[in-house]
């Protein structure tokens, strides 16, 4: 799935990528700024959490449970050094659980992610857009 989005579309961008996603683990891959958080912020959203969502960049995850007690898993793997680390906060239980698990900056933990994932790919583009791969 290909879509070109601006800003204001991001919900209906967060309600396809729900119901087209076929796994639960998603990779989020893009530049710094792409908008990755904001895109994950949307799908929380989407998938009925109501608490204030932000990024883990120093907290490693975010638990996020939504209003029919669902558990979304946000991932900020940026500052990360090594895949101990990830291992040392119990990813492969997150990552395992069933639950939806976002992951920003996969490529730091090559080696930790399951076989079955979906990427998303996001870019900005010239005019202010986003461009969107779903694989």
């Amino acid at each position: 799935m290909e879509i070109i989005f601006s800003l204001d579309e991001i919900t209906s961008v967060a309600k396809k990528i729900i119901s087209e996603t076929p796994q639960k683990v998603v990779l989020f891959k893009g530049n710094m700024g792409a908008g990755k958080t904001t895109l994950i912020k949307a799908l929380a959203h989407e998938l009925g959490v109501t608490s204030t969502t932000s990024s883990p960049t120093f907290s490693l995850v975010n638990e996020y449970q939504s209003t029919d007690n669902q558990f979304i898993y946000h991932f900020d793997m940026y500052r990360i050094k090594n895949e101990l680390e990830a291992v040392n906060i119990g990813i492969e239980d997150y990552l395992y659980s069933g639950n939806w698990c976002f992951i920003e900056w996969p490529e730091k933990i090559p080696n930790l992610i399951p076989k079955n994932h979906s990427n998303i790919n996001i870019q900005e583009t010239i005019d202010g857009k986003r461009h969107l791969t779903l694989t």
